[in-house]
Order: C-alpha cells, then sequence, then structure tokens
C-alpha cells in the first residue's frame, strides 16, 4: 500500500480517546487534541476522575464523556495516563467491561507501570480480541507541555502504524520502538527511571560539594551545562531554582511518589535476574528520606529531584535552600 499523509490516511478517521488528566497526561491530550483539530478529525473524547481537570481540554472543543466505559466505546484508540499499576488494572478493567465490543479496539497506555503488570493487561485485552502497545514516556511536565517528550513504544506493528501519527510531531520529539511485546517499553522505562535517579543522586551530591567547599553552583551548573548534556543540566535547575521543593501551591515537575514508584519498578525488575543496583538503590534511600521530610512537613508536595534536599541535611546544611526559604516567606 502506499504511504499516504496524516490528513487522508486511515488514520484520520480513528475515534481518538483519553483517560487521565493528572499535569502529564493533560499536556499529552491536549497535543493530541489540537493535533486533531488541526487535520479536521473528530475532537478528542476524554474522561478524568477529578472532572475539573478536564475543564481546560473541554474548552479547547474536546468532548467530554462521563465515564472510563463511555470514552472506550466511542473510541477507536484509548490512551491511558494513570498514576500506578492499581489505577490502570482498573482502567483496564472498566474497558473490559464493555464485552464482545472490545473487539478491534486499540488500548494505549502512556503510564510508568511494572513491566510485569504491562505483560498481564496485554494478555487480558488480547484475550478480548483488542490490541495493547505500552508507551511510557521520557520527560517532566514542562516537556510534555512543549510537545518534545520520548517515547518508547512497544506493541504490534500494525498498532504502531495506527497510533504513530499523534506521537511524533504531537507529544513527542523522538519514538523508540522497542519491539512487538509491550512490557519490553515499560522495561526501558524502569532502566531510565534509575538511571535518572543515579544521576540526580550524582547531581545533588556535586552541589553540595560545591556550595560546601566554596566552589559554588553556578560554576558547576555551567559545567554541567556544556559537558554533560540538556537532561543533567535539566536536572541542576530543578534544585537551583527551588523546583525540588515547590512553592506550597505549585506542582511538583514530576512528583516524589511517582517517583518512588518508577526507582522501585527498576529495583524489583533487576532483582528479579540478580542484579543489584547500588547507585539506584542509594537514590531510593534518600527519596524515601525526602518522603518523610514531606510527611513531617504537613504532607508538602515535593518534586523527584528533592533526594537534593536529603544530601543537603546529610551534609549538615538545611533541607531548603536560602532560595526557597525566602520564597516561602521564611526569610
Amino acid at each position: 500500500m502506499a504511504s499516504s499523509t496524516a490528513g487522508d490516511s486511515p488514520q484520520s478517521n480513528l475515534r481518538i480517546g483519553w483517560i487521565g488528566l493528572g499535569s502529564m497526561g493533560n499536556a499529552m491530550a491536549k497535543n493530541i487534541h489540537k493535533h486533531l483539530i488541526s487535520r479536521g478529525q473528530q475532537p478528542l473524547r476524554f474522561f478524568n476522575r477529578t472532572a475539573s481537570r478536564g475543564d481546560a481540554l473541554e474548552s479547547l472543543g474536546g468532548t467530554r464523556c462521563q465515564s472510563v466505559a463511555a470514552v472506550a466505546s466511542e473510541s477507536d484508540v484509548i490512551f491511558i495516563s494513570a498514576s500506578d499499576d492499581k489505577a490502570v488494572e482498573s482502567i483496564i478493567e472498566q474497558i473490559l467491561s464493555l464485552g464482545d465490543s472490545v473487539a478491534g479496539k486499540i488500548v494505549v497506555d502512556t503510564t510508568t507501570i511494572h513491566p510485569n503488570t504491562t505483560k498481564a493487561l496485554a494478555l487480558k485485552l488480547k484475550d478480548k480480541g483488542a490490541e495493547f502497545a505500552a508507551i511510557p514516556v521520557f520527560g517532566a511536565t514542562p516537556t510534555a507541555e512543549e510537545g518534545k517528550l520520548i517515547v518508547a513504544f512497544a506493541g504490534l506493528t500494525a498498532v504502531y502504524e495506527k497510533v504513530s501519527p499523534f506521537l511524533k510531531g504531537v507529544i513527542a520529539r523522538e519514538v523508540l520502538v522497542v519491539g512487538e511485546e509491550p512490557e519490553k517499553a515499560t522495561l526501558l522505562k524502569a532502566a531510565g527511571n534509575f538511571l535518572m535517579a543515579g544521576l540526580m543522586e550524582l547531581i545533588a551530591e556535586g552541589h553540595v560539594f560545591a556550595e560546601k567547599t566554596g566552589l559554588g553552583s553556578p560554576t558547576l551548573e555551567k559545567l554541567l551545562e556544556l559537558v554533560f548534556g540538556t537532561v543533567a543540566h535539566s536536572d541542576s535547575i530543578r534544585m537551583t531554582t527551588g523546583v525540588y521543593v515547590p512553592g506550597k501551591n505549585e506542582a511538583p515537575w514530576s512528583d516524589l511518589d511517582l517517583g518512588l514508584k518508577d526507582v522501585g519498578h527498576g529495583i524489583d525488575c533487576a532483582k528479579q535476574v540478580d542484579v543489584e543496583l547500588k547507585v539506584a538503590n542509594a537514590a531510593l534511600e534518600n527519596l524515601n528520606k525526602a518522603k518523610k521530610w514531606s510527611d513531617e512537613n504537613g504532607g508538602r508536595k515535593l518534586d523527584s529531584s528533592s533526594l537534593y534536599g536529603v544530601v543537603r541535611q546529610d551534609a549538615g546544611l538545611d533541607f531548603r535552600t536560602d532560595l526557597v526559604k525566602k520564597r516561602d516567606g521564611d526569610e
């Protein structure tokens, strides 16, 4: 078959649904909706348990549905963006409640879940005649808003051909096709997460070293930008600009609770094949300490880079930098 543009391809007739509008999901859903409208296609159908989170998408012309089942019944491709394994499992069960009408539908999960969960869900959907693809994403909320995430795709080639027009250039700047087994994508995401946690641990230690020795964080941050690249520099900025402890009315770029879950999945996968992730375990320990700090401070929301505060404490510094304390009105 000859290739065609997205505007006149079979994809242009697909009805697209979206379930889950957290900060990442909302950003991705908006970008897909805008893409659909720009091509003269049907608006994005969506559902979120907290209805108010869909107000912005509805104001752009998105079609609000009253339940997960409603989105699924009215869509050919259903994207999911949830918080964890249990949430995704619940959503899949609600989709499966449609019975025989599930056959032929494509479910695409952007959530970071355990590869074992991905495999089990793929089998459940396949038994009902539906297809499943895992597309976990790399990047924080600002990157999602810009449509420049990295997507790891794993699923059948035929599924990729149908959903790829909604990936690169819409929600992502690049797509890594990992294979046809959906769990391979979440396995790659698990690996990426423990690598990222280890990198943040190193950068946090570097900044505390720079502060305690008098070298200074600005000098180190410039080195990270020039030598170690965009990701290291971005992590550094999250620490030096106070993103690691968001303002009391601000959302984290990447929630600490999700970070704990994500790194934990990677460590668990490694244990299953007798691999010890020493750096990842050190990062996870500090993430758990950051969670304890949050609990002791009224459940304050923290970014996954908040292990920086723990490294500061271990060196005899305050969890919060002077910049954060001034922003919080404590100085």
